[in-house]
């Protein structure tokens, strides 16, 4: 969770913000698909030399219908032969009807009959998406910017089932996750993230499911509450904590007065233990500082010998 605070023009410029819509767009998150375009040109390029070199050796001269008629079957030719890549799933539509799905590799259509209706990319899609000014139960504005990780295991399904599967798949996210703002607190928000990321695959992937897409994770990136109630959830925690704080100490001076009255009963009942207790406190006392301590007459006949005889005697024979 991060701060969210007004700063200068400068700050603002050289600091710019993460950008959802400009990562979801980037035109680097596929790759090149070269390859086949190649491919292509190479079957045409092949093609029509093959039938130029027939023509020419059926007719014995390069006329302009050889050519016509070698550009025209190269055209078919490259309509029939095509190639897919590894990560690629190819759906083959026939008379506008599923036919079949194909790849990777190399496969063939029938020109003006089969289309290829879609090239879905089974491999691990990213999909960044976010809830902004998204009010919680608690009626609080709040952004959150999350990132979604799913694939299609399922081509057929999701050329038949849904027009635009990768978008569909953004709105979809971006809904779940505002549900799911809405039914929980500011705080709940800040400190369930494990809970919040669980709850929304299992949302996402109940809609996409049938699609044909699979949701392997969501991850909470960022939380963005603002300064204002930042500062009063920072106070309102202070409070809380010196509130338990307070509780302990007040726990610990109950026991240790209850270990104080126990204590002065016992030496209520005894003379012998708290004069015992005194010398040990003035023994810990002189121990403690190295010096000599004054004592007073009055402990000071604590010490002598008819006393410590008395305290003999008291510890022979108890008080009946």
């Amino acid at each position: 969770m991060r701060n969210h605070k007004g700063k200068n023009q400068t700050d603002g410029a050289a600091a710019k913000p993460f950008s959802i819509e400009k990562y979801n767009s980037r035109t680097d998150r596929r790759t090149s698909q070269n390859g086949s375009l190649m491919f292509s040109a190479f079957v045409f390029v092949v093609a029509l030399a093959v039938v130029i070199a027939a023509g020419y050796l059926i007719t014995g001269a390069f006329t302009v219908w050889v050519v016509l008629v070698g550009f025209a079957l190269a055209c078919l030719a490259e309509m029939s032969v095509h190639i897919a890549m590894q990560w690629e799933k190819i759906v083959v539509l026939r008379f506008g009807k599923f036919s079949r799905s194909k790849g990777p590799g190399l496969y063939f259509t029938i020109p003006f009959i089969e289309q290829t209706a879609l090239k879905a990319d089974q491999r691990i899609m990213v999909t960044g998406f976010g809830a902004e000014e998204t009010l919680t139960s608690d009626l609080v504005p709040i952004n959150v910017d999350a990132v979604l990780f799913w694939m299609v295991w399922d081509a057929e399904k999701a050329c038949l089932e849904v027009e635009n599967y990768y978008n569909s798949v953004s709105l979809v996210a971006q809904t779940a996750l505002r549900d799911a703002i809405g039914r929980a607190s500011v705080s709940e928000v800040a400190i369930r993230r494990n809970q919040l990321d669980q709850e929304l695959q299992e949302v996402i992937e109940e809609r996409t499911s049938l699609w044909g897409i699979t949701v392997l994770s969501v991850e909470i990136r960022d939380i963005v509450i603002p300064q204002e109630l930042q500062e009063v959830m920072s106070t309102e925690a202070q409070a809380e904590r010196e509130k338990n704080a307070r509780m302990v100490l007040a726990e610990v001076e109950k026991d240790i007065s209850a270990m104080l009255v126990d204590a002065a009963k016992v030496y209520e009942e005894n003379d012998v233990a708290l004069r015992l207790r005194t010398m040990h406190l003035l023994y810990e006392s002189v121990k403690g500082s190295g010096g000599t301590v004054v004592i007073p007459s009055a402990y000071s006949e604590g010490f002598s010998d008819a006393a410590f005889n008395h305290m003999s005697d008291s510890l022979k024979t108890p008080k009946g």
